[in-house]
């Protein structure tokens, strides 16, 4: 590495120093038109005495002169035209240019490539990307266009990820037709007072107009693509629906919702229950076991509160029976009558893509009916990873789906439970059901909960588990699951130790798998990798299907897959007129264990791992008043910016119902608000949310003008006399 740099040092030192010499040995008043003018019967007899050598030394000032960036090139260009001819200097130009931008192309990457993208791969993610798929285009219209500075983008270039045959090959293409102009007008020298005279307004328009000609290619070139992608299908002359939707969850409902409102032809398809995972086995059913938790944590602690403590008396069967309540009471909002109420056309039964305008849907009792359709949306959603450990079938499992029916036959909470997994999922659960009676072992392959979150909010969140009686096994691999008669037995290693762990329930809770198969995608040609593969306008191979959701990822949550589906319905339906990329920019989420973890942004190994810089600021909730008076004092607020500016880079708030405090720094966050708005906006006294403003303060405090104010205490003493 210490080699690496020293050689990019002296190569640094070289460019200056030649740089430096041009202008010192005053080379630059050569390079102007007065001077060309009065050298050039002498250029000219040059040449005709040695036309190969005066070639090969013009080619090579030419390249240095582009390399080093150094003003003169349309002087040079000029001359070309004037000494060698309209053809001839052409041909020296457009080599000896492109050639030259190589270099500085190749020395700009070599220079400073990699610690820019080090120090800002995170805001060069989507050009990078932009530049691996469609550099070729933007480069050339650049080039072909002389308004953009060239050795500006010689320079900038070498910063991206391009590479350096496509850059020499395009230059060399794009700069084309201004070469000529500029030598066509050297072979009239005489005629030209200044360099206004050469590139007239009109000339400037068409070349504009030229460089627009990239982006009509680019669109040809899609639409070929498009048709060579289509080619083996019969398109239908006419649909029966604008809009096709595969899957009732949150993004199949807003997509088929959106759709409806603008009062196109839309059928929405579930094959199973309306409001998909997160009304009937997540977000829903989750946070009312978690609230009967909470309740009973609370009497057990009632003391804490000035109480008499004392053990909860509850039916677990109630508890259960109560979930389902709510599953009840929410389901209007997502069922098939409220939906056809909207103009939805709802239908029961199994999707399947025969074309990419056809869609066979196959009802319980056998019947097929098929709907052409001009676009599709794939929201099929996820469902619970299981692992391939041996015997694990022997000894039974339940899933975040399945426990709710499983449990709901119970009297009492499984006696012994273990979870397996260290995400959010089997942290909200485990914690939870030890809440309500449960002997809870969680097992963790990795050596901390939360491996997403900051190590600081992963201690807080084991400690707090911890308290509430979980027994954590962080480090261990599941080796076999066994059976002996009724016990059952998972056999565990940590630090080269085998152990067996008996239970009575066992809950798989490590993450959640996208529904990739069973509705065609593999007939057509569809990519799949984890997710269905989309771009960034949520289209697939075919750009008229596309997926919203957990099955597109990259987030498995119920807000950005309602998020997607916006994008998605758009593009389907307004897609040829206007696409939109979809925005991750300000993803939130949170996991509702007590206390909460709400998460917006970067936070210290993402930023660390980007090589980001920033300056973090902590306020503590035992300092909050309403805090203190609610008996919820742990946790903080943790807040990431930009080193020496106010601007949000990330936030993360560890407390009582720290979801909810989040959303103001969401919404500062998506419209460029920084911590001083924040300060300067009352807020509620007394209320968790004020630890927004405490920390913004905080921020202030450690960026106070200390000049300023000892400028401010010295008026002041003065005033004092």
């Amino acid at each position: 590495m210490f080699q690496l740099w020293v050689k990019k040092i002296i190569l640094a030192m070289v460019v200056l120093l030649l740089t430096v010499g041009f202008f010192s040995f005053n080379l630059h008043e050569l390079l102007s038109l007065h001077a060309l003018k009065n050298q050039l019967s002498q250029f000219v007899q040059w040449y005709d005495h040695s036309p190969l050598q005066v070639s090969v030394v013009f080619f090579a000032c030419y390249v240095l002169a582009t390399t080093l960036s150094l003003p003169g090139a349309v002087i040079l260009t000029l001359a070309s035209g004037a000494i060698f001819g309209l053809v001839w200097g052409t041909v020296i130009v457009s080599f000896a240019s492109s050639v030259g931008a190589l270099f500085a192309f190749v020395i700009s990457r070599y220079l400073f490539h990699d610690w820019v993208q080090a120090r800002f791969s995170k805001r060069l993610a989507v050009m990078n990307e932009g530049v691996r798929r469609d550099g070729a285009f933007y480069l050339l219209t650049v080039r072909i266009v002389p308004l953009f500075p060239f050795f500006m983008v010689n320079v900038l270039m070498g910063l991206t990820p391009i590479r350096p045959w496509t850059y020499y090959w395009v230059s060399q293409l794009g700069m084309l037709a201004a070469t000529l102009v500029y030598v066509n007008a050297g072979t009239q020298l005489a005629q030209i007072n200044e360099l206004s005279d050469i590139v007239s307004p009109v000339l400037l328009f068409s070349f504009v107009l030229l460089g627009i000609f990239p982006l009509i290619a680019k669109k040809i070139l899609n639409f070929l693509k498009q048709r060579r992608v289509y080619a083996k299908w019969k398109k239908p002359k006419t649909f029966d629906r604008n809009l096709v939707v595969i899957g009732a969850g949150a993004a199949g409902l807003v997509s088929s919702y959106i759709a409806a409102t603008v009062k196109a032809k839309v059928t929405l398809i579930e094959s199973h229950k309306m409001g998909g995972d997160c009304l009937n086995y997540g977000c829903v059913p989750s946070k009312a076991l978690i609230k009967s938790a909470r309740l009973a944590r609370q009497i057990r602690h009632a003391d804490h509160y000035g109480l008499k403590a004392s053990q909860p008396e509850f039916s677990f069967k109630h508890i259960m029976q109560r979930v389902h309540r709510i599953i009840q009471a929410v389901e209007p909002h997502d069922s098939i009558e409220r939906y056809r109420s909207l103009g939805v056309d709802v239908m029961q039964g199994y999707a399947r893509l025969i074309d990419p305008w056809t869609v066979e849907i196959e009802a319980k009792d056998g019947t097929k009916t098929k709907l052409t359709t001009r676009s599709v949306v794939i929201a099929a959603g996820a469902s619970p990873m299981v692992p391939k450990i041996e015997g694990i079938d022997d000894v039974g499992y339940v899933t975040s789906d399945t426990l709710w029916d499983t449990f709901s036959a119970l009297e009492h909470a499984p006696k012994r439970l273990l979870v397996l997994g260290g995400g959010p999922i089997g942290c909200e659960l485990a914690q939870a059901l030890s809440c309500l009676g449960s002997d809870v072992t969680q097992v963790v392959r990795g050596s901390r909960l939360m491996m997403r979150e900051d190590e600081d909010v992963s201690d807080l969140v084991l400690a707090a588990m911890q308290k509430d009686g979980v027994q954590i096994l962080l480090k261990h691999d599941v080796l076999r699951c066994e059976r002996e008669g009724k016990r059952k037995f998972m056999v565990v290693r940590h630090a080269g130790q085998e152990t067996r762990i008996e239970f009575d329930q066992l809950l798989c809770a490590i993450g959640r798998t996208p529904r990739l198969s069973g509705y065609g995608l593999e007939e057509l040609g569809i990519e799949t990798k984890r997710t269905v593969v989309t771009n960034d306008y949520l289209q697939t191979l075919y750009p008229n299907i596309l997926a919203a959701g957990d099955v597109s990822g990259p987030y498995q949550f119920t807000h950005v897959a309602a998020h997607q589906a916006w994008y998605a319905t758009v593009n389907a339906l307004f897609g040829d007129l206007k696409k939109f990329k979809v925005n991750y920019d300000v993803v939130p989420w949170a996991t509702f264990i007590d206390p909460e973890v709400a998460r917006v942004g970067l936070n210290e190994q993402e930023a660390e791992k980007q090589n980001i810089p920033y300056e973090m600021t902590t306020y503590p909730m035992d300092d909050l008043d309403r805090a203190i008076a609610d008996g919820t004092t742990q946790g903080f607020v943790k807040i990431l910016t930009v080193p020496k500016k106010d601007k949000i880079l990330g936030v993360c708030i560890v407390g009582e119902h720290a979801g909810d405090c989040l959303s103001e720094f969401v919404l500062a966050m998506q419209h460029g608000l920084g911590l001083n708005k924040i300060m300067g906006t009352i807020h509620t006294y007394p209320t968790l949310a004020e630890a927004n403003k405490y920390v913004a303060g905080a921020w202030k405090k450690n960026h106070a003008p200390q000049t300023l104010i000892a400028w401010v205490e010295g008026y002041l003493s003065w005033r004092r006399g």
